[in-house]
């Protein structure tokens, strides 16, 4: 599978469509008892309303859902993707069938309140290290199912992806550590095992284990749930050699001063796993 770097605009619309099949599969069914109600040729004009300012984020996965319930269909995007939207704007106006865009509102909107929450609280934390070093990046704690289109929120939003799953890079972490024998050891087995791996990466939690991952040549080091003078004396040792991320107790209040510290990257689970969706909805217009 593609890192989501290499996914051209292609991949991103066979994406889209791949998550709003599952999704219209589970609202439809066999079919939409309620839409059809209305005439199956009665043409209908609607727009999407932002209830609450808003990165917005989801456009493939909106047009996936309106095209598949009306491929004639029409959207006249007035936000572009990555831009913000002030409360109440317009963000899209679509044309098409009424009975297939009644059909495609849940879907449709479903994505676009997730996927703009993401990118908007992502947008906040790259707000809040701005002049340091730190890049904000994501983790593998995403919604079964959706973690490719979650992973692109957060690209939208300025953060930087990490691993989008076990099989593209390395971390190496405290039970792998302790079940492999030690830093050196683990360390020269994933030499053997993973040459093919993006990166490789692993967490240590005092400064001892740091010297020791250095001396052994990592090249990029989790510091898990350390305090800002041990991050400083982390730093202050690396001098450099390795790439330096944080993880663990990220949050707005503590940001800011976490990524003064120097590291490189800042972990943040929350971007993906506590997200509150934004609000959209679609209203009908006369024609």
């Amino acid at each position: 599978m593609k890192h989501l770097s290499e996914f051209t605009a292609a991949d991103l619309s066979e994406l889209a469509r791949g998550d709003v099949a599952r999704a219209l599969a589970e609202d439809v069914g066999g079919g939409d008892l309620t839409a059809a109600l209305v005439d199956d040729s009665r043409p209908a004009r609607a727009r999407i309303l932002a209830r609450e300012s808003a990165v917005i984020c989801g456009r493939p996965w909106v047009e996936a859902a309106v095209l598949a319930c009306d491929p004639a269909a029409r959207l006249d995007w007035h936000v572009a993707e990555g831009e913000r939207c002030a409360a109440d704007q317009v963000v899209v106006h679509i044309e098409g069938r009424a009975q297939a865009l009644l059909t495609a509102e849940r879907t449709a909107l479903n994505f676009l309140q997730l996927l703009s929450a993401v990118a908007t609280k992502t947008a906040v934390f790259v707000d809040a290290v701005s002049g340091t070093r730190a890049a904000i990046v994501d983790t593998r704690k995403t919604i079964p199912g959706l973690r490719l289109a979650q992973k692109y929120a957060v690209k939208t939003g300025g953060g930087v992806n990490h691993r989008i799953g076990l099989y593209d890079a390395v971390l190496i972490k405290e039970n792998h550590i302790a079940a492999a024998g030690g830093v050196a050891a683990v360390l020269r087995r994933v030499q053997e095992t993973a040459p093919e791996a993006r990166f490789v990466e692993i967490e240590v939690e005092h400064l001892a284990q740091l010297d020791e991952a250095l001396a052994c040549g990592a090249t990029m080091v989790l510091l898990d749930n350390m305090d800002i003078p041990t991050l400083q004396e982390a730093v202050r040792r690396n001098a450099g050699r390795a790439i330096l991320e944080i993880s663990g107790g990220v949050n707005l209040e503590t940001v800011h001063a976490l990524a003064q510290t120097g590291v490189d990257r800042i972990s943040i689970g929350a971007l993906t796993k506590d997200v509150k969706a934004v609000d959209f909805s679609m209203r009908f217009e006369a024609l």
